[in-house]
């Protein structure tokens, strides 16, 4: 991307900044700012050490990086709490751990009669070098939520797990399935860059999930909201 896309990009990445205000942060006008983000003129470099500072990213980042918010398939970045829940888990470790462990979590919500199951997903970290550069294996961990004073009668008796309200940071990407590989990465890596941006720190905590995917349906088109942690 170019420079003035990467501005763009970091602009609305600070909370949905509007030129007007970046122009009156670095007193310039909004003219200057429209002209820097259209490619047209470039700043003194007085105002690109600036502009690293404000948004948190190095000269390089910004005049040669890749701050794709542009793409079609994202929706706008939120922090969103999630309220208090309770969750049953099931890992898989295999070249294509994820299919399995999310199809071995639907069973259960049949069994248990859920009509409606919320299931949610993350990628498990705790691989061996070998079992990933040798065997090309990872690991994957779905979530199937429950009620609280629902019985979980299935038959590998799993633990029920508490979490408590939590804030994370989100983002929705439009038809995870068709570019998956590419679109679904990216949007972690725009999460991260936002929460660097906004001064948000990743929380790291065993009591907390500290990311995780949910994909469903809505008016035929497939979805995947991505939460990330934070402090």
């Amino acid at each position: 991307m170019s420079f003035g896309q990467n501005l763009q990009c970091l602009r609305k990445m600070r909370n949905k900044m509007t030129q007007e205000e970046l122009a009156e942060k670095l007193n310039v006008s909004r003219q200057t700012v429209s002209k820097w983000e259209l490619d047209i003129v470039y700043p003194e470099m007085e105002k690109v050490v600036e502009l690293c500072t404000m948004f948190s990213c190095t000269m390089d980042e910004l005049v040669r990086g890749d701050f794709n918010l542009n793409e079609d398939a994202y929706s706008d970045i939120r922090t969103e709490t999630v309220k208090a829940f309770d969750y049953i888990k099931y890992a898989v470790f295999s070249r294509e751990p994820e299919s399995d462990a999310i199809n071995h979590v639907k069973r259960w919500a049949e069994e248990l009669g859920m009509t409606e199951p919320v299931i949610i997903g993350w990628n498990f970290p705790f691989l061996s070098q070998e079992q990933v550069n040798v065997f090309h294996m990872h690991g994957y961990e779905a979530a199937l939520i429950v009620q609280n004073d629902m019985a979980v009668n299935v038959e590998e008796k799993p633990e029920v797990i508490h979490q408590e309200e939590q804030t994370y940071a989100a983002i929705t990407i439009r038809n995870p399935g068709g570019e998956p590989f590419r679109i679904i990465p990216n949007a972690y890596e725009v999460l991260m860059t936002h929460m660097k941006i906004n001064g948000m720190q990743h929380k790291q905590d065993k009591k907390v999930i500290e990311c995780f995917e949910k994909e469903y349906v809505k008016d035929g088109i497939g979805y995947m909201d991505i939460y990330i942690a934070v402090a």
